[in-house]
């Protein structure tokens, strides 16, 4: 069959490399792509938000398989308009997307089906929003309700700092309608790290943990990211804590979003703490994340396309793991999160095998590749441990011009570290 995958990072770059694996898969396709995704995919210069194009290219070239990889296209409804065009599609309906689309909604669906989470209330008015931050105090969390492009959280450690990502939330509106309601959290402490699973209705098939790093700078420093590496399996996340997790978040959020009239298929995302009362759910994406797509798919032994086939048709499809570590390190123009030049050259690429890099943020200029957004691509590493993944990532990434770019030099160690690897 022929595959289409719609979106342009890291995440969709890593799937187009796992579809291209799969013996079912005669031609894969990418729009819009971007400068490496061309390497494992056909690229097709359409917006992931044109659906009627999508539609269009999708039935001209016979696909038997869409997969959407970003938020954005998923919350506006690009699978009920694709299923409508009669193409078979692998990503949740507008109604169940908004389990990342509004904070406020997932946070309800916690509360409703008790689900482990932090306590929160959600705010349009200003002045209510600053007299609960006065209120409750620091540490705490304040989150954009809408989609913010994994930006739109501030962990901040101080009253004046909270108050002052409130300001920019709701009165200088940085993130636009995004910020205009604001849920305010009860900060939590312990060890963060993500689980993914494959769910169709009630049925689940987790995937092996991962753990992303959402600091800018080394040592947990900095505003938070998109995320700027991450390691699976994670050494310190028992197999216990994980299926706890399933049992406790991922099938009753699933069996939840049923009962609401949402049945959910696709890829849940959680985001879990795992605190010294057992993991807490600190956000629900509807989608593969971004970096951890980028080192859980590579340790999948399944054919991707086959287990996707499967779990639309409600068969089991039967997950098998390597056991090793994989390992990934996130180039990002300097300045990012924040105000970033894009189009500088990406030098020194050509001395890393392009197995182990995986495109984000990048284009193709005749000859040259250029940066094209804040994260701009990441390296990975593989090993029998976390401590050989490490190693061998960040072997690569001493290649890469860091003129105009930054990555952190930490990635996995506190989790070497605390494994005693």
């Amino acid at each position: 069959m022929n595959v289409l995958v719609v979106g342009r990072g890291g995440r969709e770059h890593a799937i187009c490399k796992k579809v291209a694996e799969s013996p079912l898969v005669e031609n894969v396709f990418c729009a819009p792509g971007n400068a490496g995704i061309g390497r494992d995919a056909s690229i097709v210069n359409i917006d992931e938000m044109n659906f009627a194009d999508i539609a269009s290219f999708a039935k001209e070239q016979n696909v038997g398989l869409v997969i959407i990889g970003p938020e954005n296209p998923l919350s506006a409804g690009i699978t009920d308009y694709l299923e409508q065009e009669g193409l078979k599609v692998f990503g949740p309906k507008q109604n169940a997307a908004i389990l990342e689309g509004s904070k406020s909604f997932s946070k309800m669906m916690m509360e409703k089906y008790n689900i482990p989470t932090a306590r929160y209330q959600s705010f349009e008015d200003y002045d209510a929003a600053k007299a609960y931050i006065e209120q409750e105090g620091a540490p705490i969390v304040l989150k954009a309700d809408g989609l913010a492009a994994g930006k739109g959280v501030t962990v901040a450690m101080t009253l004046e700092e909270a108050l002052a990502s409130l300001d920019d939330m709701m009165l200088d509106k940085k993130f636009g309608d995004a910020s205009a309601r604001v849920v305010v959290e009860q900060y939590l402490q312990g060890e963060e790290y993500s689980l993914m699973a494959f769910v169709h209705g009630e049925n689940v098939y987790p995937m092996e943990a991962a753990q992303d790093h959402k600091r800018a700078f080394d040592n947990d420093e900095g505003p938070n990211t998109g995320g700027m590496g991450a390691y699976s399996p994670v050494p310190h996340i028992s197999q216990a804590i994980n299926d706890q997790s399933v049992e406790d978040i991922i099938r009753p959020i699933a069996k939840g979003m049923v009962v609401e009239g949402r049945s959910f298929t696709g890829i849940v995302f959680a985001g879990l703490m795992l605190t010294e009362e057992g993991p807490k759910t600190i956000e629900f994406n509807a989608r593969f994340g971004d970096p951890e797509t980028q080192v859980v798919l590579p340790r999948l032994e399944n054919d991707l396309v086959q287990v996707m086939l499967d779990v639309l048709d409600g068969k089991d499809p039967e997950l098998t793991w390597k056991d090793e570590s994989v390992l990934g390190i996130v180039l990002a123009a300097k300045g990012y999160p924040e105000a970033y030049e894009k189009g500088h050259e990406l030098k020194g690429l050509d001395a890393i095998d392009a197995g182990s890099v995986i495109h984000a943020g990048t284009y193709s200029d005749t000859d040259v590749i250029r940066a094209n957004g804040g994260r701009v691509l990441l390296v990975t590493g593989s090993g029998s441990n976390p401590t050989e993944a490490q190693k061998h990532a960040y072997e690569k990434m001493q290649h890469v011009d860091t003129e105009h770019f930054f990555f952190r030099s930490d990635i996995g160690s506190r989790a070497i570290a605390k494994a005693g690897l």
